[in-house]
């Protein structure tokens, strides 16, 4: 028994003729009605009872065509989801992203994939950029958003743009004002950094706005993103950062005046990804034509 077959049957019983079925499947009548009497010695029962003017439905064939209506309907969600599959509308993707620092277009991004592919399982992971680079590459992970330094020649790159570098103070620290920061202002701060191996190009990447405006500064490790806000709230440093989600309560956050930038990129490891990653990499590129490579920072208190 053939998908056909039940076209066949459903066509014949809806238009009451073997000529009408015929002219809407476009096959021949012969062949249909060949189909049909196999059908009928395959299933032991007659389907229809054939006069001058076209065919009835038997009892039997009543009950067969509920239950053909529904295997064809069934066959039709199955053929669906094939194509929503292709269309990137249905699937999974695990994406990863960095505690350290972020960038400011992943809230938007999340969002809007998430409306606009909501038959797609989106899960997100978040840890040291050392720590979800490996996931990538190990396939635990889809996808990551991480600073652009992560990239390598494995990988495909979709760049994202850059983010300024914001300064985030307790409430009680003399930096807890408004306006920018002068970067000459961190002379003999402390700033908190992770100190592990899995966030060292975040703590370079410190190192290096320091080194570059000849501030002399003590990095202090304090590990997970929990203990900088720890720290944060007592006062004891200050944390350097890009595009701050939630800040801890009382807790500013001002840019800081310098011309370097972080960039930030897509990664992935799949030169043919599945299409829901190729759908999600296509969202993430318009959302990122759609944000600044610079936005204003304006001082918030939470």
């Amino acid at each position: 028994m053939e998908l056909r077959h039940f076209r066949y049957f459903v066509a014949i019983a809806e238009e009451g003729s073997f000529t009408r079925a015929a002219e809407r499947l476009w096959v021949a009548q012969p062949g249909l009605s060949t189909q049909i009497r196999r059908l009928e010695t395959e299933l032991g029962v007659r389907l229809f009872e054939r006069h001058t003017r076209g065919v009835d439905l038997t009892p039997a064939g009543k009950l067969f065509l509920e239950r053909a209506r529904t295997v064809l309907a069934a066959a039709e969600v199955a053929a669906a989801t094939g194509r929503d599959i292709e269309r990137g509308t249905v699937g999974a993707i695990r994406l990863g992203l960095t505690t350290t620092a972020r960038w400011g277009g992943t809230s938007s991004l999340l969002e809007r994939f998430s409306r606009e592919r909501a038959g797609v399982e989106l899960t997100v992971l978040e840890g040291y950029g050392g720590t979800i680079w490996r996931d990538l590459r190990d396939g635990h992970l889809d996808a990551v958003i991480a600073a652009a330094g992560w990239a390598s020649g494995d990988l495909q790159k979709l760049e994202l743009g850059a983010e300024r570098w914001i300064v985030l103070a307790g409430g009680s620290h003399r930096l807890a004002g408004l306006g920018p920061v002068e970067a000459w202002e961190l002379d003999g701060e402390q700033i908190a950094i992770t100190g592990h191996r899995d966030g060292a190009y975040y703590d370079r990447a410190i190192a290096g706005v320091l080194d570059e405006h000849s501030v002399s500064a003590a990095l202090m490790a304090c590990g997970p993103e929990q203990a900088m806000h720890r720290m944060l709230r007592d006062g004891e440093a200050l944390v350097l950062t890009t595009a701050p989600a939630a800040l801890p309560r009382n807790v500013v956050a001002r840019p800081l005046q310098t011309k370097r930038t972080l960039p930030f990129a897509l990664l992935w490891r799949d030169e043919a990804p599945s299409p829901a990653l190729r759908e999600f990499v296509r969202i993430a590129g318009e959302s990122a034509e759609r944000v600044s490579v610079s936005r204003p920072a304006l001082a918030v208190a939470a």
